[in-house]
């Protein structure tokens, strides 16, 4: 089955949706214009349902199938913006300085939309399908802020799919894998205590700053002497802050970063090497060193059944040889990983063609990837939920 002539004709429209998003990109969970526009949306293509303000502000539009009693499944988008400065120069650039859909949410959020509409229309199947528009994927937790908020149980989801864009991969083509497929994503910050004093008297002061700089190449150690080299673990220290004067040793320092793993086991044993290294390096150069560690997000993972039926899908709108389904794993987060912590499911990387990479000042969602992603979420509801 090719791609859907109503998707086709329905990309410009959708496209005008995703660019008149993009010039208004909201942070986190204050999506509040993002949320209205897409209820008005769905309670004009008659969603059986409209549900506002999940997870403080999330939206979940049911639509029921025309085939009788069935499952439910989810079908999720995510809404929000990130703080960047954008340089793309386009004529729908950003209007809100210091805000920009850089990672596709955009997009994202629109080719479900059309999804969404396509569905009302046809209802070619039997149970439901419940679209999740989730704010603050961007480090706020939306996707457990929805879960918490009662959404699986409220709409009786039985499974859940998501659907990324991917920089790099050609348009028309899909990348999944079943296992982990996104990493987990958490925080440390470490702070250091020394004794401070004159820069030409080093001897007389226990100078954090070279502690900090002995911990950060400890770190490393714990990635190449203490995990299995097959295993993936990622510790990248992002900020390094103390001092304010040229001729003095400050008294304390301040370190932060992140610490991305790809199994709930390295993810315990990363932690506790992790303080096991920052406490006793500072305490063999004199000083003192403490570590917060804020768990973030878990690990996104795949289920094989689910991962299947996504395939199914993709085949079905590209092609047989339009997707890899044994894709690298890649060490960035997703939020999403909270709603399969809940129900079985799969995330999807659909191409966005040769574009800037995302989080990157000068990314831009591809239009002519809409129908490529409306027609698999629509094909995807129609074989999971085949009458």
């Amino acid at each position: 089955m090719p791609l859907l002539n109503a998707a086709s004709r329905m990309q410009p429209e959708i496209a005008a949706w995703r660019q008149a998003l993009h010039m208004r990109p909201e942070l986190l969970f204050d999506v509040h214009e993002t949320a209205k526009f897409v209820a008005g949306k769905l309670k004009e293509f008659g969603c059986d349902e409209v549900a506002t303000g999940i997870g403080r502000t999330g939206i979940v539009g049911l639509i029921r199938g025309r085939h009788g009693e069935g499952p439910v499944i989810g079908m999720r988008a995510d809404m929000d913006a990130l703080p960047i400065v954008e340089a793309t120069g386009l004529a729908y650039a950003s209007q809100i300085p210091g805000r920009m859909h850089a990672c596709g949410h955009d997009g994202h959020t629109a080719m479900l939309l059309g999804a969404a509409r396509h569905l009302a229309e046809t209802r070619n199947f039997k149970g439901a399908v419940a679209v999740i528009f989730q704010p603050a994927e961007e480090g706020g937790g939306g996707g457990l802020e929805m879960v918490a908020d009662g959404m699986m149980e409220r709409f009786a989801i039985s499974q859940v799919f998501g659907l990324h864009n991917e920089p790099g991969l050609p348009v028309g083509r899909f990348a999944i894998r079943t296992g982990a497929f996104l990493a987990a994503y958490d925080e440390i910050t470490i702070a250091i205590k020394g004794r401070g004093g004159h820069a030409a008297m080093p001897h007389q002061t226990i100078d954090p700053i070279f502690i900090g700089a002995q911990i950060i190449s400890a770190l490393q150690g714990i990635v190449a002497r203490n995990t299995d080299p097959i295993e993936s673990l990622v510790v990248s220290i992002t900020k390094f802050h103390a001092g304010d004067a040229m001729n003095v040793i400050p008294p304390a320092a301040e370190l932060g970063g992140t610490v991305r793993t790809l199994s709930r086991e390295l993810r315990e044993s990363a932690e506790i090497r992790i303080r096991e290294t920052v406490e006793n390096v500072a305490r063999a150069l004199g000083g003192e060193a403490s570590l917060s560690y804020v768990r973030k997000y878990p690990v996104t993972v795949n289920t094989e059944k689910e991962t299947g039926l996504a395939i199914a899908a993709a085949r079905e709108v590209m092609g047989a040889h339009c997707i890899e389904t044994d894709a690298k794993p890649i060490m960035g987060a997703e939020d999403f990983a909270f709603m399969l912590e809940k129900r079985p499911g799969t995330m999807i990387f659909l191409g966005n063609g040769d574009t800037a990479y995302v989080h990157n000042p000068e990314y831009d969602f591809n239009d002519e990837a809409i129908p490529v992603g409306v027609s698999y979420w629509v094909r995807l509801a129609e074989t999971v939920l085949k009458p």
